[in-house]
């Protein structure tokens, strides 16, 4: 009886998950336009009303995989230089897992963006030593304990903070995840100790129930 109960509960939760799914008008839209996943839909939209991605651009996509926001950011800048009216710009993916090729944009496949060794070959691969926006969707493996699962995360992002003194341009653009919890302001107060502007963002493609927002950090003062 007790396997019996569970596995009830196991197929009623998967039930639940396949239908929210499948009623999901993000994930059609992902397959009809032909994105690696839905989360490209939530920085289209920050890019829709920001414009963090122009034309001539170079761009880091920390925490890639699989590839959707790298997919966005190739569109944005113009990396395939598909407009010749327009500059061309730059798209560098970095994960732990392996990125499958997409035209238009190198990936650096596992490799941890916290270890120092990889900010020397994240140089190597760009045109120039630093970018104009660094871009993280990056979240930790989860532990389901949720106030340890926020602070790693935080962590990471005071990482690509950190990060950026050596690899943002002045004036630059930084967009980073981050999980709802009580060090979020503290990461958000390093971020305005060196941005001019500051935003708390949740797309509407996040769904309501995820406890993740976005910050939008623009305008790098440098060290």
């Amino acid at each position: 009886l007790h396997t019996t109960v569970k596995s009830l509960k196991k197929t009623g939760t998967e039930h639940w998950w396949l239908e929210r799914h499948l009623k999901d008008p993000f994930v059609k839209a992902t397959k009809q336009q032909h994105y690696r996943c839905r989360s490209a839909f939530k920085l289209l939209e920050i890019d829709d009303k920001f414009h963090i991605l122009r034309p001539g651009l170079s761009v880091l996509d920390c925490g890639a995989a699989p590839g959707a926001w790298s997919q966005v950011a190739v569109e944005r800048v113009n990396a395939l230089g598909a407009d010749p009216a327009v500059p061309t710009g730059f798209v560098l993916g970095v994960d732990l897992l392996r990125i499958s090729p997409l035209e238009g944009a190198v990936f650096l496949s596992k490799a941890d963006i916290a270890d120092p060794s990889t900010l020397g070959t994240i140089q190597s691969l760009l045109p120039a030593e630093k970018v104009d926006v660094i871009l993280s969707d990056m979240a930790p493996n989860a532990t389901g304990i949720k106030e340890l699962d926020h602070q790693k995360l935080i962590n990471l992002c005071l990482g690509l903070l950190n990060l950026s003194q050596s690899i943002l341009k002045m004036k630059g653009t930084l967009l980073c995840k981050f999980w709802d919890g009580h060090e979020s302001h503290l990461l958000q107060n390093r971020l305005k100790e060196q941005f001019q502007d500051v935003r708390t963002l949740k797309p509407v493609a996040s769904r309501k129930e995820s406890a993740e927002s976005y910050y939008l950090a623009r305008l790098y003062k440098g060290k």
